[in-house]
């Protein structure tokens, strides 16, 4: 017969204990023989407790005691001291079991860190690409062969387009308009919008229009073998290989072209709303990503630039 170890049994608590880190202690060994914690785990815990509990305690409450209206304005005060969602989301966990478990016991009736608003994930910014860096990008393929005019016109249209690479490589003969500059495609949710591209990459493209093969089993644009599409793997490999060969670092993946597109349209003045319909995205709001970029990347000229550089944020 398996014997279990004793849970420790909680004395009662009188207010004077209340926030007392022994208190504290007592029900996470508690809660981590019950949950199967491990050590890591239950330290974790008890270093988010303390700091809650330090907190509380400035505020004239306690951990055992603290109201929601605590609760949220120690969540307020880690958003304040610019902590990691991460980390916050951590500390709000913590909170809850602990709450979670006084409410189990008996020892309180509410839950103060129940419905709580939700934290907004942040979303991180895009990887950025210098346009010296597309540039030497562009100009990597070796367009003397028919595989690297393929490359070098799969480029410039990605970069003047914006495209997905899951669009690019599903592209057709017949949805590039050579005669308007204009390709169609279709998006996410089958949605279809007309994109523009420029000059350089209208000149590229008929290059490699001129050698491309007429297989009889295939419509794609940029056909990869035997006629077939293809795949989003062989273009990370083959823009990969670019990047490296014109010793580009860190390695831009093919939606970091995709980012570099619509940074470099908002750099150079581009509306906002046109670069959401170019790209497609169907709420604005994903779109504003990029206006943080642009800012990012203005602190960062003023840093490096700037006499008081260092000093200004």
């Amino acid at each position: 017969m398996t014997v279990r170890p004793a849970i420790p049994i909680l004395k009662p608590m009188s207010e004077a204990d209340l926030g007392n880190e022994e208190v504290i202690d007592g029900l996470l060994q508690r809660l981590a023989m019950l949950r199967g914690w491990s050590p890591k785990t239950t330290v974790s815990y008890r270093s988010d407790l303390l700091h809650a509990s330090t907190f509380f305690q400035t505020s004239k409450t306690t951990l055992m005691l603290a109201d929601q209206s605590a609760v949220l304005s120690y969540l307020a005060s880690l958003r304040r001291t610019g902590l990691k969602e991460s980390t916050i989301s951590r500390r709000r966990s913590a909170l809850s079991t602990w709450f979670t478990y006084l409410q189990d016991q008996g020892k309180r009736e509410d839950h103060p860190a129940r419905h709580l608003p939700r934290l907004r994930k942040s979303r991180p910014l895009p990887k950025l690409m210098s346009e010296r860096d597309v540039e030497a990008l562009l100009h990597a393929p070796d367009t003397h062969t028919a595989t690297g005019l393929r490359d070098r016109a799969m480029l410039e249209i990605l970069y003047a387009t914006g495209l997905r690479v899951s669009e690019l490589v599903n592209l057709r003969l017949s949805d590039a308009d050579m005669d308007s500059g204009l390709v169609r495609v279709i998006g996410k949710g089958d949605k279809e919008r007309l994109v523009p591209f420029g000059e350089e990459a209208s000149r590229w493209l008929r290059e490699w229009l001129a050698v491309r093969p007429s297989h009889p089993a295939t419509a794609f644009l940029f056909a990869g073998r035997a006629g077939k599409v293809m795949s989003r793997q062989n273009f990370w490999l083959r823009l990969k290989q670019h990047a490296m060969q014109a010793g580009i670092s860190p390695l831009p993946s093919p939606h970091t072209l995709r980012h570099a597109f619509a940074t470099h349209l908002l750099n150079h003045g581009a509306d906002l709303r046109a670069v959401q319909m170019l790209l497609g995205h169907a709420h604005i709001t994903t779109t504003e990503i990029y206006t943080h970029v642009t800012r990012a990347r203005l602190h960062d000229l003023v840093n490096r630039s700037h006499p008081l550089g260092g000093s200004i944020k």
